[in-house]
C-alpha cells in the first residue's frame, strides 16, 4: 500500500488574488489578521461580487484560480446507518452542472479535530448550565488517544481558552468562573475560528458552536461566515441552546421560535459548510446532539477533484452512486478558496 504521501503528491496549493471591494477588504482583514481582534462592529452592507451568486447562496469573500477542491462527506443509508467503506468509485460530483471525476479520496484519517466555540455572551446567563453539559457530553464521546479539541470562548471577542490537545474530555475550569455579559458577535467569531482551523487537515475537523443563536455586534452575515468556513472545508455544527417555549419542536413553542436564527440563518450556514444545527431542550436531545456530532466526524469522507478554476461561486452536488444512499456535503465553494488534501 501507498504511503498518504505518494498519493496525495500531486496535489497542487491554487493562487490567490484578492477582489477589489469595500466587502472583502474587510474580509481580507480579518481572514489575514494574526491575532484575535475585536468583532464589536455591527453588520453592515457590502458591495456585490463581480460574479453573480445564485439567490440563497454564501457570498464571496475572495477569488483566485484554483486546482483542486477538497469535500468533507457523511453518507447514510435509508435507515440512518452511517455507510463504511466506500471507495471514489462510488461517489459522483457535479460542479456548477458539470460532473467531475473524483481525483483524491481519503477515509483513513487519523481522528477528529474538533473546535468547541462557546458563546459566553450576556443572552446566555441563565443557559450556562446546560451548555456546560452539552459541550462536555461532546468531548466525553471524543476518543482520548486519537481525537484532539481546542476551547474557544466569545462575546464580542474571540479567546482561545485550551490549545488544540489529545484527552480533553471536560470544559477548562475558567469556563466555570466567566459570568456572561456583553454582546454577541457570533458570526465574526466562527469566522476566525475557522481560520485557526487550518493546518489541521489530516483529522476529521468541525467547528461546534454552542450558544443561543444571538447576534448583535458582528460585521459578518452567516453567509459570508459560510463562505470564510467553505474556504478551509470546516464543517460548523451549530447547538442551540434554548428554552422548550422557544424550540420550535416543542408542543409547548411559542409562534416566534420559528423565527429564530437556529432554525434560520444559523441553519443554512451549517448545512452550507456541510454540517448541521440542533435546537435543544432536554437533557435527552443535548445528548443526542452532542453523539451525533461526534459520530457524523468519525464517519467522514475526505473526496477532492479539480475544478473549472472559474471565478465566484460553484455549486456542488456531491452524490453516491447507489441511489439508496444519501450523501451529505457542503452545497458549493468559492474557485480559490479550497485547500488541498494534507500530504
Amino acid at each position: 500500500m501507498t504511503s498518504n504521501a505518494s498519493r496525495w503528491q500531486h496535489f497542487g496549493i491554487g493562487k490567490v488574488r484578492m477582489q477589489r471591494s469595500s466587502l472583502l477588504v474587510a474580509m481580507t482583514l480579518l481572514l489575514l489578521s494574526s491575532d484575535t481582534g475585536s468583532t464589536t462592529a455591527r453588520a453592515q452592507n457590502g458591495s456585490a461580487p463581480d460574479s453573480p451568486v445564485q439567490p440563497g447562496a454564501p457570498v464571496a469573500s475572495f477569488k483566485s484560480s484554483v486546482d483542486l477542491v477538497r469535500v468533507s462527506a457523511v453518507v447514510r443509508d435509508r435507515k440512518g446507518r452511517f455507510v463504511r467503506d466506500l471507495s471514489a468509485h462510488d461517489f459522483h460530483v457535479t460542479d456548477n452542472g458539470e460532473a467531475r471525476p473524483v481525483t483524491g479520496f481519503r477515509h483513513d484519517l487519523a481522528g477528529v479535530s474538533m473546535a468547541v466555540l462557546f458563546d459566553v455572551s450576556g443572552s446566555m446567563e441563565d443557559r450556562m448550565v446546560n451548555a456546560r453539559e452539552t459541550a462536555n457530553l461532546m468531548l466525553g464521546w471524543l476518543d482520548k488517544e486519537r481525537d484532539e479539541a481546542g476551547f474557544f470562548t466569545f462575546d464580542t471577542r474571540l479567546t482561545q481558552l485550551t490549545p488544540f490537545t489529545s484527552g480533553l474530555q471536560a470544559v477548562p475550569r475558567e469556563l466555570e468562573l466567566l459570568t456572561p455579559f456583553g454582546q454577541t458577535g457570533l458570526h465574526d467569531s466562527i469566522a476566525e475560528t475557522a481560520r485557526r482551523m487550518t493546518g489541521r487537515e489530516s483529522r476529521r475537523r468541525a467547528i461546534v458552536v454552542v450558544t443561543d443563536g444571538v447576534d448583535n455586534a458582528s460585521r459578518l452575515s452567516a453567509s459570508e461566515v459560510s463562505g470564510v468556513a467553505s474556504a478551509i472545508d470546516v464543517p460548523v455544527y451549530v447547538v442551540g441552546i434554548v428554552p422548550s417555549i422557544d424550540n420550535p419542536a416543542a408542543c409547548i413553542s411559542v409562534p416566534s421560535a420559528v423565527k429564530s436564527a437556529l432554525v434560520g440563518s444559523l441553519a443554512d450556514l451549517a448545512e452550507w459548510t456541510g454540517g448541521h444545527s440542533f435546537v435543544v431542550s432536554t437533557p435527552v436531545e443535548r445528548s443526542l446532539a452532542a453523539r451525533q456530532i461526534v459520530d457524523e466526524l468519525r464517519h467522514q469522507y475526505l473526496i477532492a477533484f479539480e475544478s473549472s478554476g472559474k471565478p465566484g461561486w460553484h455549486p456542488l452536488v456531491v452524490r453516491a452512486r447507489d441511489k439508496d444512499l444519501t450523501v451529505r456535503a457542503r452545497s458549493g465553494y468559492f474557485a480559490g478558496q479550497s485547500r488541498p488534501m494534507s500530504q
